[in-house]
């Protein structure tokens, strides 16, 4: 990963419109990490990531940007939200299985490299395991005339499964199954637990014999061709390595743990918790996962919250003090709407006009039209909740209802939606604001 910040960003922009201080201040912490790892040894201890809070209204922007950087780059990369935490002691998860998470996206993410890497090698053990089948070998003390023509045999079979020509010949082949799957999210002295326990009761993997079809036999058997050829040993001990060197995790609804002054909500002391216990993760400690441990100190947070009901200063200090990078992203407006329907690479319009046209429907709008749509959208959005660019779904889908009904009948037409049609659509809505706050 070493794209410069100003490429970073402008990929971003493909995506994500505006918020051009949070695309600079992420293309900047993604680059040091980059940088960090040129240093010396000693010296890459001591530099720690730079957390960052984001700060903006529903619907602005904040989660397309974390979702559009773990596409981006092949970094371990997950996103949680705060709200789903709880603190030690209450009933729901422990933020401690936000880093098993992140250890298992890594795992995931060597091992689709690996498998990448080894394609070659896992399709030959696929290739040999099905001809066994479809061509059992020779005896032993065959003679060398047998032998000749067995390879012959071989070769050509080995053509014809490549070819896809015997796809549809059912064969019969032992397939590994899992009895038990031991969670996760368990701390790790549970899921070895749970593994004795299985392996003592012997519900665990066990073959089964299966007739299938070739073509399924191969997806049958590709599991048991990664586990042999694959090195899970040193995939894991890779992932863990980039997980703590690498790791990015993207906590949204931080404000939703924030406790505001006004005292109504202390009455839930996990919020407050579940803050005290994210302050060690944060900060740098040591978390069993089934892997191994995993170091928490630099890996990278990134936390976003709406803070409508709460502010930022209403985190408890400590946890403040853990993310210094501060960026408030700016509301839409009209224009920054009218460019998020006609700039990004699958805008909201292009898809429409992509789902029609599986119905042989071409389907076009005018410039006015998306202008009348991003105005409706902003005047919704100032005059009821403001949720972003979420307005734009509700808006178009009321627009396009009636054509989206009867696309099937009227394949091969092509309709322009343009101002009228919004007009029509959307007109009463615009005029009668209690209606409006129920439909749009």
């Amino acid at each position: 990963m070493n794209m410069t910040p100003r490429e970073i960003v402008k990929f971003l922009d493909e995506y994500v419109i505006g918020q051009s201080e949070a695309k600079k201040i992420i293309a900047i912490a993604l680059r040091n990490r980059y940088r960090r790892m040129k240093l010396s040894k000693e010296l890459q201890d001591d530099v720690m990531p730079k957390n960052i809070l984001m700060i903006g209204s529903t619907g602005v922007g904040k989660t397309e940007i974390a979702r559009r950087l773990s596409k981006m780059f092949g970094l371990p990369f997950i996103k949680v939200e705060a709200s789903k935490y709880t603190e030690v002691g209450f009933v729901g998860r422990d933020v401690e299985s936000m880093v098993r998470d992140l250890a298992m996206a890594a795992v995931n993410l060597v091992k689709s490299e690996q498998r990448e890497k080894n394609a070659e090698k896992i399709a030959q053990y696929i290739e040999q395991k099905i001809l066994s089948k479809l061509l059992p070998p020779l005896p032993k003390g065959a003679s060398e005339e047998k032998q000749a023509d067995y390879e012959k045999s071989y070769e050509k079979m080995l053509a014809k499964l490549r070819n896809g020509d015997l796809d549809d010949l059912s064969v019969e082949i032992e397939v590994q199954q899992s009895g038990f799957d031991a969670g996760s999210n368990l701390p790790p002295e549970m899921a070895n637990m749970q593994e004795s326990f299985v392996k003592i009761i012997g519900i665990g993997n066990k073959n089964v014999k299966k007739e299938l079809k070739v073509k399924d036999a191969r997806t049958a058997l590709e599991n048991e061709a990664v586990d042999k050829i694959l090195d899970m040993d040193n995939i894991k001990s890779e992932a863990l390595k980039r997980a703590e060197n690498e790791g990015i995790i993207f906590i949204d609804e931080i404000d939703k743990v924030a406790v505001s002054n006004n005292g109504s909500s202390r009455q839930d002391p996990s919020k407050e918790g579940v803050q005290r216990d994210l302050l060690p993760i944060v900060e740098g400690s040591v978390v069993s996962t089934k892997f191994g441990n995993l170091k928490t100190d630099h890996i990278l947070f990134i936390a976003a919250g709406a803070f409508h009901l709460s502010k930022p200063s209403d985190l408890i200090p400590e946890l403040q003090g853990r993310f210094p990078l501060r960026v408030e992203l700016d509301s839409l407006d009209d224009e920054a709407l009218y460019q998020i329907l006609t700039q990004p690479k699958n805008s909201l319009l292009k898809q429409y006009t992509a789902l029609l046209e599986t119905e042989g429907v071409r389907l076009k709008f005018d410039d006015e039209a998306i202008r009348q749509i991003a105005r409706i959208a902003g005047e919704a959005n100032a005059k009821m909740e403001d949720i972003g660019a979420r307005r734009l779904h509700t808006i178009i889908e009321r627009v396009l209802e009636e054509i989206s009904f009867e696309a099937s009948e009227r394949a091969g037409e092509e309709i322009v939606v343009g101002k009228t049609l919004v007009d029509e659509r959307l007109g009463e809505l615009v005029k009668d604001q209690d209606l409006a706050r129920y439909i749009l």
